[in-house]
């Protein structure tokens, strides 16, 4: 990539995206043609294309490269992990490996990354603020707070780091050593930002924020989830944090010596008037409109409120009391920086992406037509070449999955997301990002899919036995009406014996049997972040699930095709199984987790 388009600012960020959308055909036959000279030597590519005569041949790629899952590229990646060259998939040296989002086998997969990779994120983020200021004017004029944290690192048997997306771009040149302007100045530093302790740099964060009230003009975290937990850690800390500002000293408990460092720096003496006024706004009764109240100049709050986070847009609003617009900047995974949100001000519901044609190679597989989601695909079946679509020629109202290829070794890969088709800006299409395909249940970080809850609920019920008790059915919801949110599920035993009831710590013990055999992603979030709160079940009456059945059928469902929902959506079944809860159980403890080689 064009090291000179990592500083576009302003009119001439705004002139590369119009030159990137007209031209987006040619900017995507281009960049694979790129991807295919430079990885030519690669024994992957060489699989299924001779490197004498093909390699650069755009239809012979397509005719011969199969379409693939995680299974399909994990052997290469599991081999450079352990120590082999990275010309198994790319002419680059791999530098780090990504921890993502999604799991397979229960454990985190990793996602190959080369240097040139963080030039591409960067770019993407340079294109942010010239978007933004076309809609809000004068955010030169004062600070953002923006709570961003770290997470765990880890490396690979040979040594490569592994670690996810956003931990590689804090701690890179790219983050620490960006050019500094009005338009990015941001209350944290960097110091709080990089601080691997949670705790520390959320209470240091917050603290400069607080400081700074007068002057933030923008709230935020990378996800809605993380924000809420950060009110709910104010909520919890005001005081604390009060005491710090009354008397101009940070709390004993930060021990970081970066943060001590950066911090003394804002907190130059004490301010007991800045403490009465946070104080005084904090200790009232309801927290609708917090956010307005303790940063009065804030124009909007940035954050992820798209796919699972829009469970947490209504929380959003009851804290900024639905005066602070939620915009959602940009679409991006570990595998790649897809696209940007040209109209950053528009509803939650409404927000569509322009993928960039120079971030990946796109292809799409189709799956529903004339706003008909269908989803012929499963996730391991074998998807025949020619059925994907290029960039330029989906059709509006469409479903798709996507499907990249990428500089760093990934070809013809599912992504796992699923699109619809919205609109077109200049010859790029825009999406609408519907689901992760095959997830049930998610609060934060983690994707919980149906075959690992289920496969976790089976090994759980079989403490029910010596009871004469068995697992009727079962559904799960995710709470978030409290921070951290949690799962809850709810379960219909039968006790067919005449044995005595059903112990409630056996109940309790059910809860973390289900956890601990949940995936590595859950169990980290659950132990190591507390992004995720102790799991419930909720025992339900006899009968539950078979009202839950007559909801849906007076509903429309067909009482032939009628299968127990895994996940409950609908707010009226949620509240007939409320309705008939029986008695009410969480995980005693956390599950066991241990960093280790993602």
């Amino acid at each position: 990539m064009d090291g000179k388009k990592l500083e576009y600012k302003g009119e001439e960020a705004l002139k590369e995206i119009e030159r990137l959308t007209m031209k987006a055909a040619e900017v995507q036959e281009s960049l694979l043609k790129q991807i295919l000279t430079q990885n030519k030597e690669t024994e992957y590519l060489n699989k299924y294309m001779r490197a004498d005569t093909y390699i650069t041949d755009i239809a012979e790629f397509k005719r011969c490269v199969p379409v693939i899952s995680y299974k399909g590229i994990f052997p290469y990646i599991q081999r450079i992990a352990n120590g082999e060259d990275s010309s198994l998939i790319t002419g680059h040296p791999i530098t780090e490996m990504l921890c993502s989002s999604g799991t397979s086998a229960g454990e985190p997969k990793l996602m190959p990354s080369i240097a040139e990779d963080l030039e591409r994120r960067t770019f993407v983020y340079n294109l942010i603020m010239p978007i933004i200021n076309k809609y809000v004017g004068d955010l030169d004029k004062g600070k953002a707070m923006f709570l961003y944290f770290v997470k765990t690192e880890m490396s690979t048997p040979c040594g490569l780091p592994a670690r996810t997306v956003l931990t590689s771009y804090y701690k890179s040149k790219h983050f620490k050593c960006r050019t500094r302007d009005p338009w990015n100045d941001f209350t944290s530093p960097d110091q709080t930002i990089l601080c691997s302790d949670i705790n520390q740099s959320m209470h240091c964060q917050l603290l400069a924020g607080l400081v700074h009230r007068r002057q933030v003009l923008r709230i935020g975290a990378v996800f809605a989830s993380a924000l809420l937990r950060a009110i709910s850690f104010l909520e919890r800390n005001w005081r604390n944090l009060c005491e710090d500002i009354r008397g101009g000293q940070l709390s004993s408990f930060i021990t970081d010596p970066g943060c001590c460092s950066c911090m003394s720096t804002v907190l130059s003496s004490p301010d007991p008037r800045l403490a009465d006024e946070i104080s005084k706004i904090c200790s009232q009764k309801s927290w609708k409109g917090i956010l307005c109240q303790l940063w009065p100049k804030a124009k909007y709050i940035e954050a992820v409120v798209t796919g699972s986070m829009a469970q947490y847009v209504p929380a959003l609003e009851h804290y900024s009391e639905g005066k602070l617009p939620l915009v959602c900047t940009m679409y991006a995974s570990s595998e790649c920086y897809f696209g940007v949100n040209l109209k950053p001000l528009s509803d939650p519901s409404d927000v569509a992406f322009t993928l960039l044609p120079n971030m990946g190679y796109f292809e799409f597989l189709p799956l529903g037509y004339n706003g008909t989601l269908l989803m012929d695909f499963d996730e391991e079946e074998q998807v025949p070449n020619d059925k994907l679509v290029d960039l330029v020629n989906v059709k509006l109202g469409c479903f798709y999955e996507l499907v990249i290829t990428t500089f760093a070794g990934l070809y013809r890969y599912r992504i796992g997301d699923v699109l619809q088709v919205v609109g077109f800006y200049n010859k790029a299409p825009q999406f609408r990002f519907i689901c992760r395909r095959n997830v049930v249940i998610s609060i934060d970080s983690e994707k919980t899919n149906e075959e690992d809850l289920h496969r976790s609920v089976t090994i759980a019920k079989k403490l029910l036995e010596p009871y004469d008790a068995l697992l009727v059915e079962y559904t799960s919801y995710p709470d978030t009406s409290s921070v951290p949110g949690h799962y809850v599920l709810y379960w219909e035993i039968l006790q067919y014996g005449s044995k005595s009831p059903i112990d409630e710590n056996v109940l309790e013990e059910c809860c973390i049997v289900i956890e601990e055999q949940l995936d590595y992603v859950y169990r980290r979030c659950r132990t190591n972040d507390k992004s995720v709160g102790p799991l419930e079940i909720r025992v339900v009456e006899a009968g539950a699930f078979e009202a839950l059945m007559d909801l849906f059928i007076i509903q429309g469902a067909s009482i032939n095709q009628y299968k127990t929902p895994r996940c409950i959506k609908s707010k009226k079944a949620l509240k007939l199984l409320n309705s008939k809860v029986t008695a009410s159980f969480f995980s005693p403890r956390d599950p066991k987790w241990g960093p280790k080689m993602c």
